[in-house]
Parts: C-alpha cells; sequence; structure tokens
C-alpha cells in the first residue's frame, strides 16, 4: 500500500518508518505540528525531521502552514480534552493530505509513544478516516519503543523533553522548580 505517515517528530518516525517499509508498503512522512510550542521548539523539531529525511532518503512532505492560532482556539477553556483536540486537528490534515495525494492509507507516529493517549489516538484516526473516506491503518508501534531510542541515537536526531504543546511542556517541568 502507498502510505501516509503523520510525524508528530523525528525520533518517533523512526521505527514506524521502518517497520512499515519492511511489510512492503510504500512510505511517505507528513508533518503537521501545530500544537509544538514556543515556536522555537517547533523549528527545533521540524529541522530534525528536515535531517532524518536527508540522511535517509526517505520522503517527508513538511507542511507550510502552523496553525497554532487553530490549535489554541481548540484547547483554550476545553483543556481535559486537549489531546482529542490536538489529535484531530493533525490527523484531519493527515488525511486530507493523503486522500488528495491518493494514498492507499494514512496512519501516525503518535502510536508508539508511551506517552500519548493510544487508545484516543486510535479513534480520533478511525473518526478522521471515516469523514474523509481514506483508510487508517491501525498499528501499534510500541513494541518498537527501544528500537526507536536506538534509531534515534544513531542519526543524532534532536530528542525533545515533552509531547508539543505548552500544557504539556508545564506539566513535565513544573517540578522541577
Amino acid at each position: 500500500m502507498k502510505i501516509l505517515l503523520h510525524a508528530c517528530c523525528a525520533p518517533c518516525a523512526t521505527y514506524p518508518f521502518k517497520a512499515l517499509l519492511e511489510e512492503g508498503h510504500q512510505v511517505d512522512g507528513y508533518f503537521y505540528n501545530p500544537n509544538i510550542q514556543p515556536f522555537q521548539e517547533y523549528l527545533r523539531r521540524r529541522e530534525a525531521v528536515e535531517k532524518y529525511s536527508k540522511q535517509t532518503g526517505r520522503r517527508i512532505i513538511i507542511s507550510p502552514r502552523y496553525d497554532f492560532e487553530e490549535f489554541f482556539r481548540g484547547v483554550v477553556f476545553r483543556e481535559a480534552n486537549r489531546c482529542r483536540h490536538c489529535y484531530y486537528q493533525r490527523l484531519k490534515q493527515t488525511a486530507l493530505v493523503a486522500r488528495k495525494g491518493r494514498y492507499d492509507a494514512f496512519t501516525t507516529t503518535l502510536l508508539i509513544s508511551r506517552h500519548q493517549k493510544h487508545g484516543l489516538a486510535r479513534e480520533v484516526a478511525e473518526e478522521v478516516a471515516k469523514e474523509e473516506g481514506i483508510d487508517f491503518l491501525y498499528r501499534d508501534f510500541r513494541p518498537g519503543w527501544k528500537e526507536h531510542w536506538e534509531l534515534t541515537e544513531k542519526y543524532h536526531l534532536y530528542k525533545q523533553q515533552y509531547c508539543g504543546c505548552i500544557y504539556s511542556e508545564y506539566e513535565r517541568f513544573k517540578n522541577m522548580e
């Protein structure tokens, strides 16, 4: 199948790319993450994705859009459900690009992280797939967690310290004072 892989960051893209290619799929990446703040952090992660693409020859489409205003409009006063909005915004855009690019399916690197809400990410992706009329390829990439860190080291990729949004940054560092 021709698959579009939503890439939340370079480290999380390493193992899913490898696993899908080993299954025999044609895989392109897609970087669209307006949830990442501050902007300098977004630029660091985008640069790491570009570096990984150049090092491996993997095609990764970098969205020119950084719709952080839309992200904030969707989560302000709904912080308890911010992950649902975040997943929806990013996966909706991925599905749109996949459909337009005539991919057979889309999937996401969110499914490798032990820190993401795995069930929610899958649920939202399946919802978006129905809305957009394109298949969602579900894979539980978490068994590759250790290998993804080994690949991150191999390629000398920037490793972030939090999920991406300002809320997760706060939660990660608030007890370090």
